[in-house]
């Protein structure tokens, strides 16, 4: 297994493989992590072709493709996993083609095996009260709070939270401007309870940082907090204050959109403040809205209780 490993890390890509992240970098302005994504990616396929014994980009035909989704379904790559695999080969191959190194798309019409999409997890309001109602004088509790507080107040991805600026939250027009994926930037509403966490510990972060330091979030050496680091800290905040399950920031967000599509139901106004740049992946959580609408019925709809075993049966 590891022997695989290093083979995909050692396998440098085909003609036209690196100026191709030249291109995702410069031309199509991917983050960092995007980039990271699509070299793992194609790092598969090299091992891959290493395996057939195909020699260049050229020779990669559909037949080729299909058999790399077989073989790596088989070894239990899901169907997201793939179609991310996929894209990433599609878009190489449509770079390839402008710059006259390949003459088709042999990914065109390959999709990937369908993997049922599993509802996101989210905290119910008076779990989020519970969390979030602390008097806690600690100097990193103040700003796990304030981090939380940001994430579902105003949607935050991981990414998107550790990478803010002082300078990207306007206190007095209460909005925060995202740099989000792709690079795209948006602006989206922060609510009172996180600017006034937000006011809190910006009094406390200059005990931390010079005041050069731009970084919103940052830990007791006075650098940016990592992913990694906001990961663990919320964890640990989850355990404390006695949640049932592992806290993640993405659960934030979650509980964020669904909350919001539970009182206003409208899903173009959810979309527009996660950044979704396609509406069906916001559609997700009108099936969570669903299942909180189904609850509240069974709950309150006389014809939807359940009968009584004393009840006689029908004839």
């Amino acid at each position: 297994m590891n022997a695989h490993v290093d083979q995909q890390k050692a396998s440098p890509l085909f003609e036209g493989g690196e100026a191709f992240f030249d291109y995702l970098q410069n031309e199509r302005r991917l983050s960092v992590l995007t980039l990271q994504s699509y070299r793992r990616d194609l790092q598969k396929v090299m091992s891959y072709c290493h395996e057939q014994k195909i020699d260049g980009w050229q020779r990669l035909d559909v037949h080729h493709v299909r058999g790399l989704v077989a073989q790596l379904h088989r070894r239990g790559l899901g169907g997201r996993s793939l179609q991310r695999l996929l894209s990433a080969l599609r878009t190489l191959f449509n770079y390839l083609l402008r710059e006259g190194v390949v003459k088709n798309n042999p990914v065109q019409g390959v999709s990937a095996p369908k993997t049922p999409r599993k509802l996101p997890k989210t905290l119910d309001v008076d779990q989020l009260s519970q969390l979030l109602k602390s008097d806690e004088t600690d100097l990193l509790a103040i700003r796990d709070r304030t981090m939380m507080e940001l994430i579902y107040s105003s949607g935050l991805r991981l990414a998107e939270l550790a990478g803010l600026d002082i300078n990207d939250i306007d206190r007095r027009d209460a909005v925060v401007r995202i740099t989000g994926k792709g690079s795209k930037t948006r602006v989206v509403p922060v609510g009172k309870h996180a600017l006034a966490a937000l006011a809190r510990w910006l009094k406390c972060r200059a005990e931390l940082v010079s005041s050069d330091n731009l970084a919103l979030f940052v830990g007791k050496s006075g650098r940016r907090l990592g992913h990694r680091a906001i990961q663990l800290r919320l964890r640990e905040w989850a355990v404390r204050h006695g949640l049932p399950e592992a806290l993640h920031p993405h659960m934030l967000r979650h509980s964020f959109a669904s909350h919001m599509l539970e009182s206003s139901g409208d899903l173009r106004v959810v979309q527009e403040l996660l950044g979704h740049a396609d509406i069906s992946t916001t559609q997700i959580y009108t099936h969570l809205d669903f299942q909180h609408l189904a609850k509240v019925y069974d709950q309150a709809h006389p014809r939807a209780r359940k009968r009584s075993t004393s009840e006689p049966d029908e004839d």
